[in-house]
């Protein structure tokens, strides 16, 4: 097997995740309890988790809970869904599925970092970078230069992990023309999708319009339900589906048949979750905008335009780096440095910081780090 550099973000996280009092760089929104969640239940299903069988399920997911994600698709069937036991796996596995060792793979910059460690494990890869000096926009142009005769898969991921950014349905059709023309699979996770803060940015999902795009879902981040580790792939390929089964063959085998169940309940609820998270989101996106306000001179701030994480500017003399260390070590506040979204595909910039905002703490978390630089004014 080809050697994996250790996973920056999780390696980072593993140190802080559970000892830090006050996690203000979480991904996902607030989660729910076990209680909270059967409370949501209709009979049909809290009469199936009652007498539910733990034993083996099928590799592809539970039929019933395919045809809820399917559901949640123009167009496509349970046929057309395959279930991962958490997004990475599926990352994994559309990975090795979708390329060789001659092929080629486009990824956007700044990534999640499997999304572009996988493809270079595998074959060569160029990286296309957001532009931080205009609003992290993507440049089409920019990307159809990068492709070359064996190039075989475009990676990307709006709304974007670390930046919120959502691009223009025009640059999303764009790519969909360019990967279309070429026969080009287009890998799109979508697993912040449902959280864009203007409705009108919503951007339709890949496997929707394009019979070679991979839609990445995931019951983590926009459901706030990451302990399930319930993801899935949505594509029309169903011969690519299939390849993908074969992989998860060597990885989980099956999902956990009382996660499956538990996420069937939260996608039948999923109008009121998604409203639940949404106004969470909304609120503490909006005590940021006053709290950066607040420090002009140290943070460089703009709203992002989904998702529940942000990418602001560190402008202290010390650098982030040195920042978010002696923060969390003064007040468990945990921030994510850039330094955990290295690539090496292209720069990253080094003076940010990843900060979520989709956590019921939120508010509180800001009034300490509110003190400590009031405490620490320069």
């Amino acid at each position: 097997m080809t050697y994996l550099p250790d996973f920056k973000l999780e390696t980072y996280f593993s140190k802080w995740e559970f000892t830090a009092r006050y996690n203000l760089c979480a991904s996902d929104a607030e989660s729910l309890s076990l209680t909270e969640l059967l409370a949501l239940a209709g009979p049909e299903e809290r009469a199936a988790w009652d007498r539910l069988h733990l034993g083996y399920t099928e590799t592809y997911g539970a039929p019933a809970l395919r045809a809820a994600i399917a559901a949640t698709y123009d167009g496509l069937a349970p046929e057309d869904v395959l279930c991962f036991c958490g997004a990475e796996e599926g990352i994994f596995a559309a990975m090795h599925a979708l390329l060789s060792p001659e092929d080629h793979a486009v990824v956007v910059t700044p990534n999640y970092q499997s999304a572009e460690t996988l493809p270079l494990s595998i074959c060569a890869a160029s990286g296309v970078a957001l532009d931080p000096g205009d609003d992290w926009s993507l440049d089409i142009s920019a990307v159809e230069a990068a492709l070359r005769p064996n190039t075989r898969v475009i990676s990307i991921n709006f709304p974007h992990n670390p930046t919120g950014k959502v691009i223009p349905r025009e640059s999303f059709e764009a790519l969909v023309a360019l990967a279309r023309a070429r026969g080009i699979a287009l890998f799109s996770d979508e697993v912040y999708r449902l959280l864009e803060h203007d409705e009108g940015k919503r951007l339709p999902q890949a496997a929707e319009v394009y019979d070679k795009a991979l839609s990445l879902g995931v019951m983590s981040k926009a459901y706030g339900l990451p302990g399930l580790r319930i993801g899935w792939i949505a594509c029309r390929d169903r011969d690519l589906l299939g390849r993908m089964e074969r992989i998860k063959h060597y990885l989980s085998i099956c999902n956990p048949a009382p996660s499956e169940q538990l996420a069937l309940i939260a996608l039948k609820a999923r109008d009121r979750i998604l409203a639940r998270n949404r106004a969470l989101i909304a609120d503490n996106l909006a005590a940021l905008d006053g709290f950066f306000a607040e420090w002009p001179d140290l943070f460089e701030w703009s709203a992002p335009d989904g998702g529940c994480i942000a990418f602001p500017r560190y402008k202290g003399v010390e650098g982030v780096e040195a920042f978010a260390a002696d923060l969390v070590a003064e007040t468990g506040v945990l921030l994510l440095p850039a330094s955990n979204y290295r690539s090496e595909l292209g720069p990253v910039p080094r003076d940010r910081f990843r900060i979520g905002y989709g956590r019921a703490d939120c508010q509180e978390a800001l009034a300490v780090l509110r003190a400590y630089l009031a405490r620490n004014a320069r």
